[in-house]
């Protein structure tokens, strides 16, 4: 229906404007100037302002955004760099961290579960100011004089102060007026979370920045889709993929703003679908850029920072146990090189695990709660003396002679693995697995004189990473042969999955006997890693090269799989831990060091106006798409169709960006913390501004006057309550129990000095 006879409007008595959907009121409105500069005013992307003949008045008027943009960017400095070296003792996960940072100047390999690139940006910052590497970053310890820890802080508080100008920058491109353009940049700027983070040795200033210019690049790009294929289109296009790619490659949080981006894409390119107007050569191009830029690209990034990692840590390290056999032997000063190349009986072997993630078989003197009663085999990701196993013949074969001809390990061979520190025997029986009851239990049973033939495991050769397929091989070889053990007995196949033992397990992998016989399944392929036998002359490992993708593949899952280990223990409390429903409005914050009188404290929490407003906003923002909805059905005039499509485009940016940083903590199983929230905060900041301009500050209806006085409210509001907790973020001295001003709501009882 196209009559628009009867619709009623939203807007000033007697102005008329462009329908939405349904058809147009007839006539058009003068908009009164609402003292900002929105999208409606903004020059066209790329524009270049002439400055021939222009008076410096009409130049700073010109350049008035950058200007303003360098004022918040001064006052951002002050807020990140001062006071930020008052605390000379290691905080919270600086003790992570730098130390990271002192294996990478060391050139030790390590592991973590986090990608690499923010925790090199950690190791350069640490280069650039002169750190050796030589500290050990132990939670609460005092730095030495000969780390220059401040000088650290400040680099990496640098990507905090750059938040704020890009906070400013993304609500120009978004199109607001100018007071809310102020606001965002104002509570960038001034909430107390964002500061405290971004001042100490973490990853966290670098996932923000990553993540607001990404944001900034997708607005930018968005500014450019009239110009499609021009220079600024396909510079905004590479750069909005640069951003995914080096967000990814400081947290896999960052793969939450890649799914923004990519719904961005997807809604794009099926408008473009949709536009029969243009030519199907113009369609292809379209998907082709994307697809490089927002897939091919960011990938090439996210796999450089890991060759990049794997070339600076080339000396073995505390993470070795994590990598498979044969990226081992490429590391600088291992072992390895003491090892004899063909295993033979009596030979002392490590065992390693060939799933991706996998670990070294283990046993220790320990006993399942259950089941069997027998002693624990699991799979550990760390090397100790446990993970040795000693390969010896049958019972009813000669004891094994040093002084016999040497028998070499062949496929076929039932061989019996004997635990070095406890003598007792690998083992299997018809007792269900402790966590996998499909599977059989592994044990170990008896000792170096008592046992029975469910000891006995046939060795499989699969094939050889070097030599080829099985038949290639005559002998079974350290590092490269991969071989399956068989119950002689039972017929199943030892395995090692992800699935993870409780407490009483250590937490480590559970091993167990999986009677299905899949030849593909690695979790059931093992290698000889150490391998210790006097006999036997060394062999040279050093030309053994394991290949990137191999070792890319392999320790992206292991980091995988060990976050999603990161589960809360439930035979302990973790008092720093909350859930994602407190975040929004703030109900509980997380101390970020001793509480101890003599100590400087930081707390970890939000400015409430920001947080509470933000969350508040979204409610509004989903409210007023519903009554707007209803209203259109209804034939009231709602809003021009430019005005419609953005505030539909900032409310999806605002809302989706939101959701998909938020409720994925919500299902996720993995213990969480405050500071999860503080990306997802940007989208709600995003959010309150958008509801402010639509609402006051681009309104038609209100007086500039009502406009100042509202924004100065906001303004003075984000202002007073950051000035009232700035003490969180740049260090609380003295007895907490003088500062009981900061008590500001009951349950934020981490204040309460009974429980310092």
């Amino acid at each position: 229906m196209n009559d628009q006879k009867g619709a009623r409007r939203r807007g000033p008595k007697g102005a008329a404007d462009t329908g939405v959907g349904t058809g147009a009121a007839a006539g058009k409105v003068a908009v009164p100037d609402d003292g900002g500069r929105g999208i409606k005013d903004k020059p066209q992307a790329g524009q270049v302002y002439q400055g021939k003949g222009v008076s410096p008045k009409d130049l700073l008027l010109q350049n008035l955004d950058h200007v303003l943009g360098l004022v918040y960017t001064l006052l951002s400095f002050w807020t990140r760099f001062y006071r930020i070296g008052h605390s000379s003792n290691v905080v919270w996960d600086e003790a992570h961290f730098g130390k990271f940072a002192s294996h990478y100047l060391k050139r030790e390999f390590y592991f973590d579960v986090h990608p690499p690139l923010g925790k090199m940006l950690v190791a350069l910052a640490g280069f650039l100011a002169g750190y050796d590497g030589s500290f050990e970053f132990k939670s609460g310890e005092l730095y030495p004089e000969t780390v220059p820890f401040v000088t650290m802080r400040m680099i990496l508080a640098t990507f905090g102060v750059l938040m704020v100008p890009l906070g400013w920058y993304t609500a120009i491109e978004l199109g607001m007026s100018q007071w809310a353009c102020h606001l965002v940049a104002l509570m960038v700027l001034l909430d107390v979370g964002w500061l405290c983070i971004s001042r100490f040795i973490l990853l966290d200033s670098m996932l923000l920045f990553f993540i607001v210019f990404t944001v900034f690049c997708l607005t930018k790009f968005n500014n450019q889709q009239s110009r499609s294929f021009s220079f600024g289109w396909w510079y905004w296009l590479i750069m909005t993929g640069l951003g995914i790619g080096c967000v990814t490659s400081v947290k896999m949080v960052g793969m939450f703003v890649t799914a923004l981006v990519g719904l961005y894409t997807v809604e794009d390119l099926w408008e473009k679908f949709g536009d029969l107007k243009m030519p199907v050569r113009d369609q292809v191009k379209h998907w082709a850029a994307r697809v490089f830029c927002l897939i091919v690209l960011p990938f090439l990034v996210f796999m450089a920072s890991f060759k990049i990692h794997f070339i600076i840590l080339n000396e073995t390290g505390p993470g070795d146990a994590q990598m498979s056999s044969l990226f081992q032997a490429g590391l600088e000063g291992n072992d390895f090189s003491n090892n004899p190349l063909e295993v033979a009986y009596g030979s002392r072997v490590s065992l390693k695990n060939m799933g991706f993630g996998g670990g070294l078989l283990h046993s220790h003197n320990h006993v399942y709660p259950a089941g069997s009663g027998q002693q624990q085999v699991t799979c550990y990701h760390h090397k100790d003396n446990n993970n040795e196993w000693d390969i010896l013949p049958l019972w009813e074969d000669a004891p094994y002679d040093p002084q016999a001809p040497i028998r070499f390990v062949q496929h076929n061979d039932v061989v019996r693995l004997a635990h070095s520190m406890t003598t007792r025997n690998l083992h299997s029986h018809r007792v269900p697995a402790p966590i996998t009851k499909l599977n059989h239990e592994v044990s170990c049973y008896g000792n170096s004189t008592i046992g029975d033939i469910h000891d006995y495991w046939v060795v499989e050769v699969v094939d050889d990473l070097l030599r080829g397929s099985r038949a290639n091989v005559d002998r079974v070889h350290a590092l490269t042969t991969r071989i399956r053990f068989k119950h002689q007995v039972l017929g199943c196949y030892l395995y090692a999955g992800a699935t993870m033992l409780p407490q009483w397990g250590w937490k480590q992998a559970e091993v167990s006997c999986v009677e299905e016989n899949n030849p593909k399944d690695t979790h059931t392929y093992w290698n000889v890693e150490a391998h210790f036998n006097d006999r036997l002359p060394p062999a040279d490992f050093k030309n053994l090269k394991s290949p990137f993708l191999r070792d890319f593949w392999h320790l992206n899952v292991a980091m995988m799989n060990s976050n999603n280990a990161l589960v809360p223990d439930p035979d302990k409390e973790d008092i720093l831990a909350s859930v994602p429903f407190d975040w929004p409005f703030l109900h509980l914050g997380l101390r970020m060091c001793g509480w101890g009188d003599s100590q400087t404290k930081y707390y970890l929490m939000g400015n409430p106006i920001i947080w509470w407003g933000g969350a508040t906003s979204l409610i509004v923002a989903l409210c007023t798409f519903g009554v707007y909805l209803m209203r259109m059905q209804r034939k009231y005039f709602v809003m021009n169709d430019r005005d419609w499509n953005h505030f539909l485009y900032v409310g999806k940016v605002a809302f989706f960006g939101w959701i998909l940083h938020y409720v994925p903590f919500i299902i996720m199983g993995r213990v969480t913390y405050i500071h999860h929230y503080l990306p997802t905060l940007y989208f709600a900041v995003l959010m309150f501004a958008h509801m402010l301009d639509h609402f006051i500050f681009s309104s038609r209806s209100l007086p500039f006057t009502a406009k100042g006085v509202a924004f100065g409210i906001c303004a003075g509001a984000v202002v007073g309550t950051f000035w009232w907790f700035k003490g969180v973020a740049f260090g609380i001295d003295g007895p907490i129990g003088e500062h009981t001003g900061l008590l500001w709501r009951k349950v934020c009882s981490s204040f309460n000095p009974e429980l310092t």
